[in-house]
């Protein structure tokens, strides 16, 4: 069992995130269907994770605490999903490649167990935090 493990990291729509964000993305149903990491069952057993475990998902630009859930579409070991927002958005790195898109596909990210007492954040404290404005408790 690892402490951590390196996965290549994808990002894009998905239809319970598309479903949700017509509800607003301050609802309950948005933080629950985007504040998630899919994984293949290997690599979460291989982190001696549970299904809807807590975790920290860090890339080269930032990290975000997310829900690790058992991969709804086809994911081979070592690929991880999280749907595009603003839990994405924390660690999805600003290159470009010259398309004018940051790259939402294709980049690592080190994914471990949360430490004890860390959560998951709501989408607003993530926009507000990111801009110095968040002013409730960490």
């Amino acid at each position: 069992m690892a402490n951590k493990i390196t996965l290549n990291m994808i990002t894009q729509r998905s239809i319970e995130e598309g479903v949700a964000m017509e509800k607003g993305k301050t609802t309950p149903e948005y933080f629950e269907a985007c504040s998630i990491i899919e994984m293949h069952d290997e690599d979460i057993k291989a982190l001696g994770l549970v299904p809807n475990q807590v975790v920290r998902v860090t890339s080269e630009c930032g990290s975000v605490v997310v829900k690790v859930v058992k991969g709804r579409q086809t994911l081979y070991p070592g690929l991880a999903f999280i749907p595009q927002g603003v839990w994405a958005n924390q660690i999805v790195p600003p290159r470009t490649q010259a398309t004018g898109e940051p790259q939402y596909s294709g980049f690592p990210v080190t994914v471990e167990p949360a430490a004890r007492g860390e959560r998951r954040k709501s989408a607003l404290e993530l926009v507000q935090g990111a801009v110095g404005m968040w002013r409730g408790e960490e």
